[in-house]
């Protein structure tokens, strides 16, 4: 049994350092204006202020996913972000929501994954 949580507990690791490293990547391509990035919020159409909102938004949110205590407000305020990138996906811009829909699974299982460690630990 302490091997099922040890095992847990790294696999908790990774998933938080794989996507914060991808999230800390797309928001700073965002705030850096790279022009793939600022190209598609102009699709968008709500204007820039809302992709450096964006990029600051993920960019926090990686920063949260490697803080152990707060893994899941920043799990959670990501799997919101990619709410709204599916919904873009879908409605305003086209293309494969796919990239986001697996980043929303892999938010909400880690969210999930933080809540049932913690309360195991308490």
């Amino acid at each position: 049994m302490a091997n099922s949580g040890q095992g847990r507990t790294i696999g908790l690791w990774v998933l938080r350092v794989l996507l914060g490293a991808a999230f800390f990547a797309s928001g700073g391509a965002k705030l850096a204006g790279v022009p793939a990035m600022v190209e598609m919020f102009e699709k968008v159409g709500v204007g820039q202020w809302f992709r450096i909102m964006t990029g600051a938004l993920e960019v926090s949110g990686a920063i949260l996913l490697l803080i152990p205590r707060l893994t899941f407000y920043g799990a959670a305020l990501l799997l919101l972000v990619m709410v709204g990138a599916v919904t873009a996906h879908l409605t305003v811009l086209g293309g494969n929501p796919a990239p986001a829909l697996i980043l929303l699974v892999l938010n909400a299982v880690a969210a999930w994954l933080t809540q049932t460690t913690w309360k195991k630990v308490q």
